[in-house]
């Protein structure tokens, strides 16, 4: 059984703090660790039945089109998002090498040239909309990682950001919410993403590692593993896609955070790196840029008790497991870095995640965000208003956007 923590525990220097920015605070709470949808899905709030569903061979990814992917029988190496088993385990060990921390660090130098021309930039002119200036930064990143780096065209940014805008909605069986034109539009930018960023990418590593000088990349990885382009298309959108779209959400709803609390904002710039990352790991544990995830039930299994028929849809409230007070305690809707927390949970707690799903590029996406807000934090800035908030049923997340900002 685990433990829960003190609410008054040592290392918790902003408990008065005021919680989400992106949850309304008087948003209802199951009191049942596991509930039953109007659509049928059983839907998991707590943390502990969280992680047993994460962590279950009984269960496979869910939503984001699996169902669709699965059934496309041109794809004799199914996407990494949708493997399960030992092909998804190997999987996982051959790329992990891109995302460790060792390897992270080999894009620092990167990291900071491109935050520092993206904050002169800014500083030059004296405003900016920051949700512009974090998908700048997210996408140039991913796009160095994955080996989206030769496009034919510029507009990388828009055109992914253009598909995952006008995208349907992720859950199982979720009926299509677009108009025709709509889904038009989102097929055009899915067109163009191919043809302008990924084939040309896929063509020039080719032709390198037909010469033996692959380059450290994923796409030329995948390439070596003799993948096709429509295999190859699929896997920027996971690796890519994924880490452009949520890393931009959480960099602008981080300095959110900081410009609204000058006491936390002290902290994390004065803060060793090691400490200014608890801090952003608690502010990603209480703003889950991904707030639900769904699984499938291959067999039967009884969660929290509740017994679960297989083919069953189990839809999981991250943000509900984030904020357990069973688990976390009286401050689990407060910023409190460095929090006790139960054995096992690390202090993003399910934002990225858990078991062999869990999120490949979480310590990237941790560091480049530290990278882009401590360059940012330590000008004289000042919020023009609050950003609109709104919700992207692609992701499952919030959106914040018009996020002005100016120099004092």
């Amino acid at each position: 059984m685990t433990q829960t923590p003190d609410a008054a525990a040592p290392g918790c220097p902003f408990h008065a703090s005021t919680g989400s920015k992106t949850v309304q605070p008087d948003a209802p709470r199951p009191d049942a660790a596991v509930t039953i949808g109007s659509q049928g899905y059983y839907r998991i709030h707590g943390l502990d039945a969280t992680r047993q569903v994460l962590r279950s061979e009984a269960v496979q990814q869910a939503g984001l089109g699996a169902e669709q992917v699965r059934q496309v029988q041109a794809l004799h190496h199914m996407p990494v998002l949708y493997m399960e088993g030992e092909q998804h385990h190997e999987m996982r060990r051959q790329t992990a090498r891109y995302f460790t921390p060792v390897a992270v660090a080999g894009y620092q130098q990167m990291m900071g040239q491109l935050a520092d021309r993206l904050i002169a930039d800014f500083a030059a002119r004296g405003e900016a909309r920051l949700d512009d200036l974090s998908l700048q930064m997210a996408v140039e990143v991913a796009a160095r990682v994955v080996g989206l780096t030769d496009s034919l065209l510029p507009g990388l940014a828009r055109r992914v950001t253009g598909f995952v805008s006008n995208g349907m909605d992720s859950a199982p069986g979720a009926a299509q919410p677009q108009s025709p034109l709509r889904q038009l539009a989102s097929q055009r930018q899915m067109l163009a993403f191919y043809l302008l960023d990924v084939t040309p990418a896929i063509r020039v590593r080719r032709r390198e590692v037909a010469a033996g000088r692959p380059r450290d990349d994923l796409i030329s990885h995948l390439i070596q593993r003799q993948y096709s382009d429509l295999e190859i298309l699929t896997e920027c959108l996971t690796y890519g896609t994924a880490g452009m779209v949520t890393t931009r959400e959480f960099i602008q709803v981080a300095a959110w955070h900081f410009l609204d609390n000058p006491e936390l904002k002290h902290e994390y710039l004065h803060a060793p790196e090691a400490e200014r990352h608890r801090i952003l790991h608690e502010l990603l544990r209480l703003e889950p840029v991904v707030a639900q995830l769904y699984r499938r039930a291959v067999t039967d299994l009884t969660v929290a008790g509740v017994p679960i028929p297989q083919g069953s849809v189990i839809e999981l409230d991250v943000t509900a497991a984030n904020t357990d007070p069973q688990e976390l305690g009286d401050t689990a809707l407060e910023i409190c870095p460095g929090r006790p927390l139960p054995r096992g949970v690390q202090p993003p707690v399910m934002s990225f995640g858990d078991g062999h799903h869990r999120c490949p590029g979480a310590y990237l996406a941790i560091r480049e965000s530290d990278v882009f807000l401590r360059r940012l934090l330590m000008l004289d800035v000042q919020l023009v208003r609050p950003p609109q908030v709104s919700r992207n049923e692609t992701v499952k997340g919030y959106e914040l956007r018009d996020f002005r900002l100016r120099l004092a």
